[in-house]
């Protein structure tokens, strides 16, 4: 189940990315000074998500506490739509520069999702290590599976989702399917104390 939801995090954040330069597109449009915004949020965002990960992960870690993260960032994607677009409206407005006006409205539109979308790779790997006494090779696992997850998603929705669905019909889809995958989590009853590692 553990293994299931990595990827699913893994294949959310690269295609939530994916969507994130139409969001920008109407306002911004699609320059390299976009993506360029767009990829450095959401590497500062995994960044800062490992890093708490890590952190949340020393602090007695349970399958219940990553559920609640990770419904919190399908939340976060689930009313996406509402704010997105005021938000990238009301920086237009402020007329701060091609480069500067694309990273602002990255930064707050994209940079909290993706650090609670990072926190599940090192979260997992703490609470697998304690409940299976392997470390290298779960940790090796689980990145790999996050990754592969990343490139499916990204194909998925760069080749086929986009062509077929709205953005933000997409990313309320995301959202749903962060929030089923975690709901199984909250009651598995998987822990870690201090006396496991």
């Amino acid at each position: 189940m553990i293994k299931t939801v990595v990827f699913i995090c893994g294949l959310v954040v690269m295609s939530f990315e994916i969507l994130g330069s139409r969001v920008l597109a109407p306002n911004f449009g699609g320059s390299v000074f976009v993506w360029g915004s767009l990829i450095s949020v959401f590497l500062a965002g995994l960044s800062a998500g490992y890093y708490l990960g890590g952190k949340f992960a020393d602090i007695n870690p349970s399958s219940r506490k990553l559920s609640l993260m990770i419904i919190a960032a399908g939340v976060l994607l689930l009313s996406f739509p509402i704010y997105s677009a005021p938000v990238s409206d009301w920086i237009f407005t402020k007329d701060l520069g091609v480069r500067l006006s694309p990273l602002l409205a990255s930064l707050v539109l994209f940079l909290i999702p993706s650090v609670f979308l990072g926190i599940v790779s090192p979260y997992t790997a703490k609470l697998m290590i304690c409940s299976l006494h392997t470390s290298g090779k779960t940790i090796g696992t689980l990145y790999a599976l996050s990754t592969f997850g990343s490139i499916i998603g990204t194909l998925l929705t760069s080749f086929y989702l986009i062509t077929i669905a709205g953005v933000n019909a997409l990313i309320i889809g995301q959202g749903v399917l962060l929030i089923v995958s975690a709901i199984p989590l909250f009651f598995m009853g998987l822990s870690c104390s201090r006396e496991n590692v």
